[in-house]
């Protein structure tokens, strides 16, 4: 195998890359970069037997010298790209069983091992397939990945459920603790209520696969694999095999208190009541009263803090605990100028949302109260 390629055209596929190897060295190879030269220009392949990314190249066929396969430590591979020259130009070359990476004056030689051992994620029957954009993809990912549990015992909450119902897709993402939903109306073909887990590591590489642009997105969706194919990008997950608790039973409908406040300014007075907060529960107190919301915290070294803020609210005082970080998750996620809060007692969920004139947000957060 012997090719040239830019060192602009390597950089983003590899750092992609590099967020779905392994890292734990269960096998060897899956710490390493599947390279494939041949006449349609340049394959890159990373995996870790749950998550693979394929990026596709495209070369002069002056740049591909001679064909070849094989696989290469990916992050050596990755951190020698980067720290070269701006416009420098590559070439590789196979000798011995060893890469040869030649630019300018800068010479690297990297271990190898064959491309034949390379594991690849197996594909399920296809069962439904539809396209979006990148932007509306990126969207719903951003407005509920957050809410994500990680390592949680109940696995199926170590990812992100994506509903399709006629004519609209939602994401949605709990930890047990909080539940954020996302929706976009999207004729997708499905006549049923059709679910899928993506797991955590694959909605992290998908994150940084989107940009906010119009490029289309092609999801195939099948029994226990996503397909999501992108410009130069083929994007594969296994599902999470487990079913997603009944989120619609959460989401409280019946509150009786509705704040509306602005958005940026709640966030901040938050931000600053939580560093007098307890560092391990991160709890803070609301008090709300007429025209008036009033954050409190302490901490075990009898430290406090105490912020008032204007919000448009008339009724029953009330006063409530919760986690200030969920609370600062939500407000980071929203563009809105105002938000709005709707809750019933303290020992309630409260649901937050944009504040719109037009009609109901796409978006909905649910958090839990917690005991102070």
């Amino acid at each position: 195998m012997k090719f040239s390629i830019s060192r602009e055209a390597l950089l983003r596929p590899l750092q992609l890359l590099n967020g779905v190897v392994e890292r734990r060295q269960t096998l060897p190879v899956l710490s390493n970069v599947l390279v494939v030269a041949d006449q349609q220009g340049l394959s890159l392949t990373g995996t870790d037997l749950e998550v693979e990314i394929v990026s596709q190249l495209s070369l002069e066929p002056a740049q591909v010298e001679q064909q070849g396969s094989i696989t290469v430590p990916a992050k050596k591979l990755f951190d020698i790209c980067k720290s070269l020259p701006d416009q420098s130009q590559i070439d590789f070359t196979i000798q011995d069983h060893k890469v040869s990476i030649r630019a300018g004056r800068s010479r690297f030689s990297l271990a190898t091992l064959p491309a034949a051992e390379f594991p690849k994620v197996e594909e399920s029957q296809q069962d439904l397939s539809f396209e979006l954009t990148q932007g509306q993809f990126k969207r719903l990912i951003e407005r509920t990945a957050f809410a994500m549990a990680q390592q949680d015992v109940r696995y199926y909450l170590n990812g992100m459920l994506l509903e399709l119902s006629p004519g609209m897709l939602r994401s949605v993402a709990t930890d047990g603790h909080r539940l954020a939903t996302c929706a976009l109306a999207l004729d997708h073909g499905a006549n049923s209520n059709i679910r899928a887990i993506v797991p955590h590591k694959g909605i992290q590489g998908l994150a940084r696969l989107f940009d906010d642009s119009d490029t289309p997105v092609q999801v195939v969706l099948g029994s226990n694999h996503i397909r999501i194919k992108t410009g130069d990008y083929i994007f594969t997950s296994k599902l999470v095999d487990g079913k997603f608790p009944d989120y619609e039973r959460v989401i409280p409908r019946n509150g009786n208190k509705i704040i509306v406040a602005d958005r940026q300014e709640l966030r901040e007075v938050l931000h600053r009541a939580s560093i007098l907060s307890n560092e391990k529960y991160r709890g803070v107190r609301l008090i709300l009263s007429d025209g008036n919301l009033q954050v409190t915290a302490n901490n075990p070294e009898q430290e406090e803090a105490e912020e008032n803020i204007a919000v448009n609210y008339s009724g029953d005082s009330l006063e409530v605990g919760f986690n200030v970080t969920y609370l600062l998750d939500v407000l980071d996620v929203l563009n809105n100028e105002l938000i709005q809060v709707t809750a019933s007692d303290a020992n309630s969920s409260a649901l937050v949302q944009e504040h719109s004139t037009e009609g109901e947000d796409d978006s909905l957060y649910v958090v839990m109260p917690m005991r102070l």
